[in-house]
């Protein structure tokens, strides 16, 4: 969702009726299907997501998601071809990150790019085409290029108490990779990344003031990061679920609201 919000807030002219059509695609359609698929090719018995004791999928969970897939590709044909092929390209991606035969989630580079690319770019580049007023195809590099390493920064720490499951799986993540220390210092640098982007992007066009904005947002998140982080280099045991869950939950509410403050500030300004 902060992708959504992020997007949105950089469109002169927002198509409501659009925006929030799209909306409804991307959050109660594709992203539900892309996880329901993603558990029950997992088969988690440990905590995974949200959820500490999560249960077991069925096989009509598998067809829920071929279902909702379907319903999403058919309603983003109203909005263009442009918004359905993307749709299409994250579909297809989401399948081949969990499907057992493929499995691109087993190797660590392959599965960290393909989801900062689709979670950042792709639904970037779907939010940004189907909410513009004018349909266009030509969004800023920057609000690209920021999705993606705003993901990037978010998406280790997602995977650092999953090491043991993940091996006994035999998948191979980014943040097993780097190990529970280096999960932290390598998200912290992809956050600096983003957050140059966007101060190149906002300085450039005489909007300064809207990164400081974002950086009041942000403040809460970097201190939990830090305070973690801290813990975590002490003793590692701290990278556990319910730490990563108050991140999430802090982070995305963070962001949310942040990128939600832009768009009002772009909109009504």
């Amino acid at each position: 969702m902060p992708v959504y919000w992020f997007a949105l807030s950089f469109l002169e002219k927002i198509y409501w009726p659009r925006a929030l059509l799209v909306f409804f695609i991307i959050h109660f359609l594709v992203y539900p299907s892309s996880n329901g698929y993603n558990s029950f090719m997992d088969r988690d018995t440990e905590s995974i997501g949200g959820l500490e004791r999560p249960m077991q999928p069925t096989q009509e969970l598998f067809r829920v998601t071929i279902a909702m897939d379907l319903v999403a590709v058919l309603l983003s044909l109203f909005i263009s071809f442009w918004f359905s092929l993307a749709a299409v390209v994250y579909i297809a991606s989401s399948r081949l990150y969990s499907y057992r035969g493929i499995r691109l989630k087993r190797f660590p580079v392959i599965g960290y790019v393909i989801v900062t690319l689709n979670q950042g770019a792709v639904v970037f580049f779907m939010v940004y085409h189907g909410a513009d007023f004018f349909l266009s195809t030509n969004p800023p590099w920057q609000g690209l290029a920021a999705a993606v390493f705003l993901i990037g920064g978010f998406y280790p720490i997602t995977q650092v108490y999953q090491h043991v499951a993940d091996k006994a799986d035999g998948v191979t993540t980014i943040s097993m990779l780097l190990g529970k220390r280096g999960t932290f210092i390598f998200c912290a640098l992809m956050y600096l990344v983003a957050f140059g982007i966007l101060f190149q992007y906002y300085l450039t066009n005489g909007k300064s003031i809207y990164f400081l904005v974002l950086q009041g947002f942000f403040m809460p998140v970097i201190l939990f990061f830090l305070w973690w982080l801290i813990k975590v280099w002490h003793n590692d045991g701290v990278a556990n679920f319910r730490n990563t869950m108050r991140m999430n939950w802090l982070a995305s509410t963070c962001t949310n609201l942040g990128f939600i403050c832009l768009l009002l500030i772009r909109q009504l300004g």
